[in-house]
């Protein structure tokens, strides 16, 4: 079931993230990693629109949206290759049929499936929180 986060979600949902960042971004510092983490759990957070996607009362991911720009997708990895990343994807387009986001490119988990899902790469830029490169990405429903 996808519903929406609630500040009860918070330590479920940054576990996720957790597992999920350590499975994508293996080239991000532990230091980087804490500085993301309170970022994300005291600011994007409480600002975004945040769904969460849970079975028998437990968060397995979830997908934040600052408007149209996903602002993170993350599912434990556990629970990948069962559609389950899809599913929040499609939460999130059925209410913005443009979807835009940025992706570390050394992130080839989470570029295969936003190629795969339909998303066009729109720039390279450098990424002014880790210094790293990423890819801005962009989805639009036919």
């Amino acid at each position: 079931m996808i519903r929406a986060f609630t500040a009860t979600d918070t330590d479920a949902v940054m576990q996720a993230w957790h597992k999920a960042s350590a499975l994508a971004h293996p080239f991000l510092s532990n230091d980087l990693i804490a500085k993301a983490d309170a970022l994300i759990r005291n600011t994007f957070l409480p600002m975004a629109e945040t769904a969460v996607l849970e079975q028998d009362g437990q968060v397995m991911g979830f997908i934040a949206l600052l408007g149209h720009q996903v602002g993170g997708l993350f599912l434990d990895p556990a629970y990948h290759g069962r559609g389950l990343g899809k599913a929040l994807m499609d939460h999130a387009a059925q209410s913005h049929p443009v979807l835009e986001l940025e992706v570390f490119r050394d992130n080839t988990i989470g570029r295969r499936f936003y190629a795969t899902y339909g998303f066009e790469e729109l720039e390279e830029k450098i990424d002014g929180f880790s210094g790293l490169p990423v890819l801005h990405l962009r989805y639009a429903q036919d």
